[in-house]
């Protein structure tokens, strides 16, 4: 089986490791090449060295190869020129044949700004697929990945972000716990026990 390249794109650290960190590392130990693009150092949530120190631990569980990130500042994304410059810049580097990203329809503005600029910068990938988050809303899913065999091992790669571990905005409930809700309901909709659920906005299927 050839080995190709996977970008996962997130707006913030733990963005990617909520989303597609279960899929990323099933990838991963098929032999395929995991990076990350995290456009903030997420500011907002904690000191930004805590954090990208957290992204980093979390980038030797998913084993991914290398963490790209964006430089912006936590809530100041703009879907404008200058960002989707950068994220072509990573594509034209890592050359994926698979993307994954936030989902357009969010609470959090740097999501939503993030997809839409990401729109624009994958015009010509055959496989662009969006995340959910906790702030996501109105995700009809497409496509499922079964990651009962990878869910222990996201469960890790969110508790690395030690900052953000209980800040869900919801009372008694971790992100590990969310989590693994939400792999719960996806992968009861799938019909199977846990999965990650993806709105495509391309799916290339050459058979």
């Amino acid at each position: 089986m050839k080995k190709v390249n996977i970008l996962a794109i997130g707006a913030h650290p733990d963005d990617i490791e909520f989303g597609c960190g279960g899929t990323l590392i099933k990838y991963r130990d098929k032999g395929h090449r995991i990076y990350l693009l995290v456009m903030t150092e997420g500011g907002m949530g904690a000191q930004t060295s805590v954090r990208a120190g957290e992204q980093l631990s979390s980038q030797a569980i998913l084993g991914a190869e290398e963490v790209f990130w964006g430089g912006y500042e936590d809530t100041h994304l703009v879907a404008d020129q200058e960002m989707i410059n950068k994220i072509e810049k990573v594509i034209s580097t890592v050359r994926p044949v698979f993307i994954f990203c936030n989902f357009i329809d969010d609470t959090h503005q740097d999501h939503r700004h993030l997809a839409q600029a990401t729109i624009s910068a994958t015009r010509y990938i055959r496989n662009v697929l969006f995340y959910e988050g906790p702030t996501t809303q109105n995700f009809s899913p497409h496509v499922f990945v079964d990651i009962f065999d990878t869910l222990d091992r996201k469960i890790k790669a969110l508790e690395a972000h030690r900052s953000q571990f209980t800040k869900t905005n919801i009372e008694d409930m971790t992100i590990a716990e969310l989590a693994r809700s939400s792999a719960n309901f996806r992968g009861i909709q799938s019909r199977v026990k846990y999965a990650e659920a993806f709105h495509s906005l391309r799916l290339f299927i050459n058979i």
